[in-house]
């Protein structure tokens, strides 16, 4: 959907809201009966992440036309469907294509969280996801027989390491020194091992394989090259029989090498006419973070694009993915006005132009 001004030479904005395929997760109302609690609590799928957004766009839109409001810029307003899942068949595809280069794109504003205070939270990166699974082998035995270099005990001597690299991670935020989206997380996912009876497993049978998989994610400050080189070299070593696939989902580095970062100072025009629009609808924004998981604003900065993510909701538990996921009435409709002016002022920015 776009919304076009009479005549322009500027660059476009693109707002991408997420309409996504829905998991019922378990909810007190049903997940998508929108339901109004006297309180004032909206309960629904995606009323945090990420329908609320979506709706908002539209109300501000209409808003704004009613005022009679005329951008200078051409707003597009892309519904996408698969980033949960990665976005890589959509906006992975779509920034390639020459629909999207028409569409001469400046700037993007795509999602962000909750906020559980008062100021409003904003996001100008992303950490990007990887997959790692090592796989040891060893001689099988008998569960009766002590020796080295058995598949299990190989394993269990990496996972020792990976644990106690993710406790120094780990400390560093509980010491308050870095946000949790500013270190390097890894956590396991899940181990495969032994051999499956009718009952269960043979116990007595040490397996001659073992297999463990973690999820990374890596902030853009991370040097990618020191992460393979320590899976390779402790994590996963060949001296011990260890082999390992990391699956990168996702850039890393835009298309100059950079990391995938929009500045939040004054050398970017477009933030400081984002955070004058927040000021200007009555809000303050907090510290500008890295977003601890991903959204498809990674694609567009691949392409050296700024983009910042946001979600106009403060005083809200941050309830994504949860049971009982709501957003306050309240919040929803002040989120409109904050967006009114988030959209007036980018449409009509006039400080980049082609």
């Amino acid at each position: 959907m776009a919304w076009l001004p009479p005549f322009s030479s500027f660059t476009s904005l693109q707002l991408p809201p997420r309409l996504r395929p829905s998991r019922t997760f378990q909810m007190d109302p049903p997940p998508f009966s929108a339901t109004l609690t006297p309180d004032g609590k909206i309960y629904a799928r995606g009323a945090q992440d990420d329908k609320c957004i979506a709706m908002q766009y539209l109300e501000a839109i209409r808003n704004l036309k009613a005022k009679a409001f005329t951008p200078v810029r051409t707003l597009h307003f892309s519904y996408v469907p698969d980033e949960e899942i990665g976005g890589f068949d959509g906006s992975a595809k779509f920034v390639k294509s020459k629909e999207f280069e028409d569409l001469n794109v400046g700037f993007v504003l795509d999602e962000g969280q909750a906020s559980t205070g008062d100021e409003f939270r904003v996001f100008y990166a992303d950490r990007s996801p990887w997959e790692l699974v090592i796989k040891a082998t060893g001689a099988p035995g008998h569960g009766s027989r002590m020796y080295d270099n058995g598949a299990m005990e190989n394993l269990m001597k990496s996972v020792e390491v990976i644990t106690k690299f993710r406790e120094s991670q780990f400390d560093v935020v509980k010491s308050g020194e870095a946000m949790n989206s500013e270190v390097i997380s890894v956590n396991p996912v899940y181990l495969k091992a032994g051999i499956p009876s009718p009952t269960g497993f043979v116990m007595n049978v040490q397996p001659s394989e073992a297999e463990a998989g973690f999820d990374l994610r890596l902030p853009p400050t991370a040097d990618p090259d020191l992460i393979r080189k320590r899976i390779a070299e402790e994590w996963a070593p060949a001296r011990r029989n260890m082999t390992y696939k990391i699956i990168e989902k996702g850039p890393i580095r835009d298309y100059k090498g950079h990391p995938l970062m929009t500045l939040t100072n004054e050398s970017n025009p477009w933030w400081s006419v984002f955070k004058q629009a927040i000021e200007a609808a009555g809000g303050k924004l907090s510290r500008p973070e890295i977003l601890a998981s991903t959204t498809d604003a990674r694609f567009m900065r691949e392409r050296g694009i700024p983009a910042l993510g946001f979600s106009p909701m403060t005083n809200t538990p941050i309830l994504l993915h949860d049971h009982n996921e709501f957003l306050k009435d309240t919040v929803y409709l002040r989120g409109i006005e904050v967006y009114e002016s988030v959209i007036s002022s980018l449409s009509t920015f006039k400080g980049e132009s082609n």
